[in-house]
């Protein structure tokens, strides 16, 4: 189809972890033109409307090259503000999320979240991210963040979208997770994790919270034993494609749900879109 892949997995974004994160290999890449995988470093600050950018700015490149942009990733939130549009949130200035953590760090999360409901009892979320985020916005516009959620959603690039989206049997699903993180043992994923440790990245960083990093951290801690982490390792990534399951289910519409990847169906339907 003459196309460039487009990274919209929040993970593989980042430099230090291929394996862990699934990225694609050098061989695949080479193979086929990829765009925004593995550029950030752990302690880089990113978010949903930074990657929304930097892929509207990579399919305008696309299109002027006479190309098809083709967007792959597991991140719903990324694909859906992409396709719909996200609130005109502003972005926060480094130096304000800096004295947000730190007001949060020196209070600790139950007290800054009782602090933060005083001055947003519009705000009815509890988790930590959600609550630093919404603090953020506050002290940058003094603004409540639902008041910028309740303003119209604005997209960065106008298109029409074809939307697949897999859905293979739960049995095969977990096999699948059990498989994958056991592999990637076997390839360096504990490597990888040391690696990145050794960068001392910031607690905060999203990096941190790839399925994976947290038991390779512990046996490399002697916290875990190998068995553990990896059993461990592998029912978080059950629960996440769980979630995941759930999340496109109620909230991403797909144009076509693919049971078999290989199926001449996808294809077809693809050359049909594009005309």
């Amino acid at each position: 189809m003459n196309g460039v892949v487009i990274n919209a997995d929040s993970m593989q974004v980042f430099k230090d972890v291929p394996t862990l994160t699934a990225r694609p290999s050098e061989a695949e890449q080479q193979s086929i033109p990829h765009r925004l995988y593995g550029f950030l470093e752990p302690d880089e600050n990113y978010s949903v409307f930074k990657w929304v950018k930097a892929a509207a700015t990579e399919i305008r490149q696309i299109w002027r090259e006479n190309k098809v942009p083709v967007i792959v990733g597991g991140t719903g939130f990324y694909l859906q503000t992409l396709i719909k549009g996200i609130s005109p949130v502003p972005q926060v200035k480094d130096e304000t999320r800096a004295e947000v953590r730190k007001l949060f760090e020196r209070l600790g999360y139950e007290a800054f979240l009782n602090d933060f409901q005083k001055k947003d009892p519009s705000f009815t979320f509890t988790d930590p991210q959600r609550v630093l985020r919404a603090a953020e916005v506050l002290e940058e516009t003094g603004k409540s963040v639902t008041y910028w959620q309740s303003l119209p959603l604005e997209k960065e690039i106008e298109s029409d979208f074809l939307s697949f989206l897999t859905d293979l049997p739960r049995e095969e699903l977990y096999n699948r997770c059990n498989r994958r993180f056991e592999q990637m043992m076997k390839d360096g994923a504990v490597e990888e994790v040391r690696a990145l440790l050794a960068k001392n990245p910031p607690p905060d960083s999203l990096i941190m919270k790839a399925v994976g990093v947290a038991e390779i951290k512990a046996m490399l801690n002697n916290k875990m034993t190998k068995e553990q982490a990896v059993s461990h390792a592998c029912q978080m990534t059950r629960n996440y494609a769980k979630r995941q399951v759930t999340w496109f289910k109620h909230r991403f519409f797909a144009d076509m749900v693919v049971f078999d990847v290989k199926s001449p169906s996808i294809l077809t339907k693809a050359l049909r879109f594009l005309g």
